[in-house]
């Protein structure tokens, strides 16, 4: 069964230390409505954090505001709503996304990507909470509980100029680091097992991972983090016919990381064998995957002295895996 956390209201999942210290943080931070800054790589859940901290002690809305999308001249727009007449199309009042979340919460994703002059009208509504619409010569005011999210590294940004240490000061009241998932590895089976329960409920017939991949998702250090673990488990469901998920279904990335994966632990193993016995060419930069593999294979039966047991041992894959490659690469 999934490990899911329910005995507080966010939906973490896991229970390896990371994960538990990031559940005490997400109390401490609902206890209040100070600002709050989530910081983590893309896909590590700052999001479902910051639902977490709303739901812990939910007031209002919450208004997730994507500035990564937040381009051009309707930005301003976007969050601060517009009069009627302001400008060429502007055919009536319109509320913004700061309104929106009037006595509520507004998420900042991503605020790291937004332009100096909209960081300079983000400050006067931090300090102030207020915020004028475009075209208005009144200002609002706003009760917000603001979170704020970014990949980046703000105080590199605010170093290079990118970014207003002034905002940053503002932001930084209460900061909370997620963990990348390759940190907190003893969570993917309880991760995999939550993303096969939810795409099971969205309809897709009951699944399970093979031994085998199971271990190639704890050796994979996921540059996408959750995100990338999630879409490569509802892509594997999603082209899947019928028992159990094996090594071909996975995404190419992991393929990838599969065969150099096998290419290195052939070469540690060739190199434990007495010399002279067997010689791994160097690793070429310009091999596909399938020549990879094909050679992996080969060398590891010459290694082995063709002794399939030894050889799927010797390359960390199972049999019918090693039986299947041989056959698709014509491998006697």
């Amino acid at each position: 069964m999934t490990h899911v956390a329910t005995d507080c209201a966010h939906p973490l999942v896991g229970q390896s230390p990371e994960v538990e210290a990031v559940r005490r943080l997400i109390e401490k931070a609902a206890r209040n409505r100070l600002p709050v800054l989530l910081l983590g790589e893309s896909g590590s859940g700052k999001e479902v954090v910051a639902r977490a901290i709303y739901e812990a002690n939910p007031h209002g809305q919450f208004v997730p505001i994507d500035c990564g999308s937040l381009v051009g001249s309707l930005m301003e727009s976007e969050l601060f709503g517009h009069v009627k007449g302001s400008f060429s199309g502007a055919v009536g009042d319109k509320k913004g996304l700061v309104e929106l979340a009037d006595g509520g919460t507004a998420f900042f994703d991503e605020i790291g990507d937004l332009p100096l002059e909209m960081q300079v009208k983000l400050l006067r509504l931090f300090q102030e909470s207020e915020f004028r619409p475009v075209g208005s010569l009144q200002w609002h005011k706003v009760d917000l509980r603001i979170i704020s999210a970014t990949h980046r590294d703000l105080k590199a940004e605010v170093a290079a100029g990118r970014f207003r240490k002034d905002l940053y000061y503002r932001l930084e009241v209460f900061v909370l680091h997620l963990p990348p998932l390759r940190d907190r590895k003893a969570d993917i089976p309880s991760l995999v097992d939550y993303f096969l329960e939810l795409g099971q409920a969205a309809g897709l017939p009951p699944l399970r991972l093979s031994p085998e991949v199971l271990a190639m998702f704890q050796s994979y250090d996921w540059p996408g983090n959750v995100r990338e673990l999630k879409h490569s488990i509802d892509r594997m469901a999603a082209l899947h016919s019928e028992g159990a998920l094996q090594v071909w279904d996975l995404p190419s990335a992991l393929q990838g990381h599969l065969a150099a994966s096998a290419l290195d632990r052939l070469s540690v193993a060739v190199e434990t064998r007495p010399a002279g016995e067997f010689y791994l060419a160097p690793k070429s930069l310009v091999i596909s995957i399938p020549q990879s593999e094909k050679q992996t294979i080969s060398r590891a039966l010459a290694a082995t002295g063709g002794a399939r047991g030894e050889t799927a041992l010797l390359l960390g894959i199972g049999r019918t895996t090693l039986y299947r490659k041989m056959r698709e690469y014509g491998i006697e």
